[in-house]
Parts: C-alpha cells; structure tokens; sequence
C-alpha cells in the first residue's frame, strides 16, 4: 500500500470520527433540550396545581367563613386541626382540643363519637350571654370528628312562644265557653220554674259569647299581622284617630271618662288605613277600660320631618314599672280580673305592637302607678301626594269629642 493510500484512510478515518461525535452531541443537546422541556413543563403543570388547590382552599375558607354554623375539626388526637370564624362566636373562642370544649356536655359528646363512631346531637346552655347551642358530631375517617354547632335560642324561644300561646289560647277560650254552658244549661232548667230568672241568665249568655267572640277577632287579626301587614296605600293618620275616637264615644260615656283629641295638622303616613284603625281603636279602648269614672284620655298626633307620633294617655289606674316590660306580650294581664270583667282579651297591645312594626315603627309606654298610663306609636311619615286624601269628609283639628 502506498502513503496516498494510508493518508487517505487515515482521513476518511477520522471524517467518520468527526461525524459520529457530531452526532452524539447533537443527540446529546436533544436530550437536554427535551429533559429542560418537560421540567419547564412539569413546573408548569405543578404552578397550576399549585394554583388550582389554592383557589379551592380560597372557595372552602369563604364558605366554611361566611357560614352560620360554626365548624370544628378534630384530627384522631382531638386535637383542632380546623375552626371556623362562627365557632369563635358561637364558643366564645377556638378550642385548641376537645380539652377546652365548652360547655361540658359538648365535650363528653366529642369523646363518645370518637370512641363509638356513631353521630350525635346534643344541647346545651351556655352562658354570658345566655345561649342555646346544638353540637352535632359525625366521624370524619382516621380517627378524625368533624363537629358542627349552631345557636337554636331562637327556634327554643320561637317554640317556647308557640307552646305558652297555644296554653293560653286554649285557657281564655275555654273560660268563656265554661260560662256560656253553665249559663246555658242552668237557663234550661229555670226555665219553667223561674221565668223571672230567664233574662238575667240570658244576659249573662250574650255576655259570654260576645267576649268569646271577641277573643276569636282578636286571635284572628293577630295571626294576621303576625304574617305581615297590607302596608301601601297614604293613609291620614289624624282623619283615622278622629273616626275611632268617635266610635268610642258611646263607651267611654258609660264609662264616665272624657275624650279629647289633639292634631296638629295632616298626619300623613304609609300603609294600610284597616291595620291602624285597629291600631288607634285598641289603644282607645285600652286606655278607657282602665280609666276610672270622672278620668280623662287624650289622643295627639304630631307630624314631623320625617316621623308621625301618635300618643293615648289616660288618667287611669297605672301600671306597675315592673310589668311594663310585658305588657305588649300576648293574654298578658296586669290586672287579670279588672281585665277581664271589663272586656279585655289580654290581645289588644300585642296586636298595636305588630301594626306598628309592620308600619317599620314601634310602640312604648311609660306610667305611674294612680297617676296613668301614655302610650307613644312612632310611625315613619309619608311624602304628601293627590292620593293621601283623607278617609272622609271631616277635617282634622283640635277639639272634644263628648
């Protein structure tokens, strides 16, 4: 072979050589290229799973945070691995275990699931202020509970409410009913033997009946208002007082009490004329059947800027300061006797509190015991309009009304 020949193998050689290098460095920048690729990729995909768990922890916190209920987790030492904002209110604070679980009863309850795996609910009081809170506790796997506590003061006073109205409703029917049976049956057998007897019994008959019916009115408005009122219409509260003032006037000449009545100009408001008719009517006669002979009762009504005030005082017996708090409560009586011998149903200032709230105002009282009673309705006042024309053809002023 000659030395043409070796240089040429020789190059050809080391082309080879040169190309083979070149095409694993070539191969080898790929590999880089793609294994930096799909780490960009995987830092990507990564990023949105980041991402996505903290959008959903954000969407869980919002819910679990604008919730009523307050919510605790407890983890297999029952230690709290997760509370919410209502628990802090509910408890007063976040337990860091079931340690510091309170009240008591919550505690035992917790315990039990955790060692049952078996639901619970239980109540209890707790106090400062005064609540009634309902734990339910469910496990949650591994050993973990998942506590949930809501404030049921309410629902307890709302049945508390439902129980005492339906106890007392029942008892003033049945008193009337009792006297109308009596009556009845003692007019049936006197009836032959006694005739001059027939009319007292039959008096006492109509009287009976007149207050049972009465009570069911009663009973009936105020189950009305308690469902909302028919609040829409300008209504001149002043031409409503005067019209209710002299419906009253037969009674309170009976009673021997005085009516006056004081407006000062229009007294206009919105809402519904029926509702405070009932409203002024209720507060009258109130305020009559507890006036004694020679008193006086005065009804004002005064428009402001934006309020209409609407105030009874009497001259009457008064009402203990210790009662006050009570008496716009449903059959609540102060003098239960007086009340009832004068034709009270125990409903009338319960059904004057609802108008005025249905009428987003509100009602108080304030008195002296001999001196007498003032009850002030505070009512929101309406524009004037073409449509608050008054309900009849007399004009507001001042003046007597017997």
């Amino acid at each position: 072979m000659d030395l043409g020949s070796v240089v040429v193998g020789l190059m050809a050689l080391v082309a080879a050589a040169g190309i083979g290098a070149a095409v694993v460095a070539h191969r080898s920048r790929s590999a880089i290229v793609g294994a930096q690729r799909s780490a960009r990729e995987a830092r990507a995909d990564l990023d949105r799973r980041e991402a996505t768990a903290r959008e959903q922890r954000g969407v869980q916190d919002l819910i679990l945070g604008s919730m009523q209920e307050g919510v605790l987790l407890l983890d297999a030492e029952l230690d709290t691995a997760f509370a919410n904002e209502a628990l802090d209110r509910h408890l007063g604070g976040r337990p860091a275990s079931v340690a510091q679980l309170l009240p008591l009863d919550f505690q035992e309850a917790v315990r039990g699931v955790a060692t049952s795996s078996t639901p619970v609910t239980v109540e209890a009081e707790r106090h400062a202020p005064d609540r009634w809170l309902r734990l339910t506790a469910a496990p949650a796997g591994d050993g973990a509970v998942l506590v949930v506590v809501s404030d049921v003061t309410d629902a307890r006073r709302i049945d508390a409410v439902r129980r005492d109205f339906v106890t007392n409703a029942s008892h003033e029917l049945k008193t009337p009913a009792a006297s109308i049976q009596a009556a009845a049956e003692t007019l049936s057998a006197v009836a032959e033997d006694d005739p001059a007897a027939v009319p007292r019994f039959a008096a006492q008959l109509e009287r009976e009946a007149l207050r049972l019916s009465r009570i069911v009115a009663d009973l009936l408005d105020l189950s009305r208002l308690e469902s909302g009122g028919e609040v829409g219409e300008p209504v001149r509260l002043d031409v409503v007082v005067r019209e209710e003032m002299e419906r009253a006037d037969d009674s309170a000449k009976r009673a021997g009490v005085d009516l006056s009545v004081r407006t000062n100009g229009p007294a206009l408001v919105r809402g519904s004329a029926r509702d405070l008719s009932l409203l002024v009517r209720n507060l009258v006669d109130n305020a009559i059947r507890h006036t004694e002979a020679g008193g006086r009762v005065t009804v004002d009504t005064n428009e402001q800027v934006d309020q209409v005030t609407l105030t009874v005082t009497d001259t009457g017996v008064g009402i203990p300061a210790r009662e006050l708090p009570r008496i716009f409560e449903r059959f609540y009586r102060v003098d239960r006797a007086r009340s009832r011998e004068t034709g009270g149903t125990g409903l009338g200032l319960s059904i004057v509190r609802h108008v005025a709230e249905n009428h987003g105002g509100s009602v108080a009282a304030t008195s002296e015991l001999g001196t007498g009673s003032s009850f002030v309705v505070t009512l929101p006042a309406s524009a004037p309009s073409e449509d608050a024309a008054p309900s009849s053809g007399r004009r507001a002023g001042e003046g007597t009304v017997n």
